[in-house]
């Protein structure tokens, strides 16, 4: 029996095991499911023995098992991992140096284990505060798992059902049209909040992830954010930054995506990419807002924030700036999208190149003067460059958009690869 057909059998045991341990809901990537055995900055080893570019994991953001994070993981949890119910230096430590990193209008984090979890407690603060129920989101966006989030994360398909307290708003889609931009997108939240009156429904908060990553990747122009957030101040309620995706330095202009648009929220919500992956989150606040709501209920998260999760959370702070990833973002970003659209001179099927720093998406198309989306392609692209070994996802509602989110250690020579392994598969979707 060749290796090959022996991993095959391997990979197809696996699978088959998965299914019938973990049950039906669980999705893999790729139509040849891939087994990854080890990690190391911005590669992943397979079963194979190969190893394969991650272009796409924003998680492990300071790159896979990197050694000082894992390292104060390990020192840590070998002295102390307990609740968040006692006094911890190193807890306040890593609050203080968090905060630093935000506006100073922002004075306030409360630890949690996942953005869902942010997500969920930064709904629960906007309607104490407000007394509304009304969220605004965008119509493919993704904001978490819990009952709540999934209500207002369309992008889980329509098999889940979307709140009734909830609208739905199309993106800020530069490419497709809109004009002014952000004049656009606030008159479709001012819409949505007319909308929420006449049914009765108090407004509560526009919650956006900052980049726009489900919904198909939109980050310019800068600014564009503003006149939507003014509206629903207007109307009586609070703007939430979903930075789990475009936190922590990845859009290259600063730690956080909504200084993009010269805006500060009233909450801002971050997810594993804190932790490099380990279960850290968090939502950060004005003062003012968690007043309210600390004078009307409590708050625990039994783990959120746990001794061992603020030195993880230190740790991957100590390596952004330690080795300039911001920076990195920002410049092998700017490389790596001439790069993509340098390939859109010679690929019709690439209708636009976008994005922010390490953030990028490559929108595929049947037509460039009709823009009409081609989700085959960028399926079939996906699965080619898993071929070429280089590891990619797709976006937006018609899954067109090509992901591209690598971890923050990504550099010029990661770049080259990436590039290259498009121009292929461009060339030959289906090939080897």
């Amino acid at each position: 029996m060749s290796d090959d057909h022996t991993l095959q059998s391997q990979t197809a045991a696996l699978r088959a095991r998965r299914d019938r341990l973990l049950g039906p809901a669980y999705r893999l990537f790729y139509d040849e499911p891939l087994h990854v055995v080890r990690g190391e900055g911005v590669w992943l080893t397979g079963a194979d023995g190969e190893r394969y570019l991650d272009a796409y994991n924003n998680v492990a953001s300071v790159g896979h098992c990197h050694p000082h994070v894992v390292g104060a993981l390990a020192r840590q949890a070998a002295v102390l991992n307990t609740h968040t119910r006692y006094l911890s230096e190193g807890v306040l430590d890593y609050a203080e140096r968090l905060l630093a990193t935000f506006p100073p209008e922002i004075g306030h984090v409360m630890f949690t284990c996942t953005g869902s979890e942010a997500n969920d407690l930064a709904l629960r603060v906007a309607r104490t505060v407000t007394g509304g129920t009304g969220v605004i989101v965008t119509d493919w966006a993704y904001h978490g798992v819990t009952v709540a989030l999934a209500e207002m994360s369309p992008s889980l398909g329509s098999a889940v059902r979307i709140g009734d307290h909830v609208r739905l708003v199309a993106p800020p889609d530069a490419y497709r049209g809109d004009g002014d931009v952000g004049a656009a997108f606030a008159a479709r939240v001012t819409a949505a909040i007319e909308d929420m009156r006449q049914a009765g429904i108090v407004p509560a908060a526009l919650l956006v992830d900052t980049i726009f990553s489900s919904d198909g990747v939109f980050a310019d122009p800068p600014g564009f954010l503003a006149p939507a957030a003014a509206a629903m101040r207007a109307a009586g309620g609070l703007v939430i930054a979903d930075e789990v995706q475009p936190g922590f330095g990845r859009t290259g202009d600063g730690m956080w995506g909504f200084a993009r648009h010269g805006l500060v929220p009233d909450m801002v919500t971050m997810g594993k990419p804190m932790g490099d992956g380990h279960p850290i989150a968090g939502m950060a606040a004005r003062p003012e807002v968690l007043a309210e709501f600390g004078r009307r209920t409590r708050y625990f998260n039994t783990f959120g924030g746990n001794p061992v999760s603020a030195a993880v959370g230190m740790a991957v702070l100590d390596v952004i700036e330690s080795e300039g990833l911001v920076a990195n973002a920002r410049d092998t970003g700017a490389f790596l999208r001439q790069g993509l659209q340098d390939l859109a001179a010679r690929h019709p099927a690439i209708g636009d190149v976008r994005g922010a720093g390490l953030f990028l998406g490559v929108e595929l198309v049947r037509d460039r003067a009709t823009r009409e989306p081609d989700g085959a392609l960028a399926a079939r692209v996906v699965n080619g460059l898993r071929r070429r070994r280089v590891l990619v996802s797709s976006c937006g509602r018609n899954g067109n958009v090509l992901k591209l989110r690598p971890p923050l250690v990504f550099g010029r020579e990661h770049a080259e690869i990436l590039v290259d392994a498009l121009d292929r598969t461009l060339a030959d979707p289906d090939g080897e």
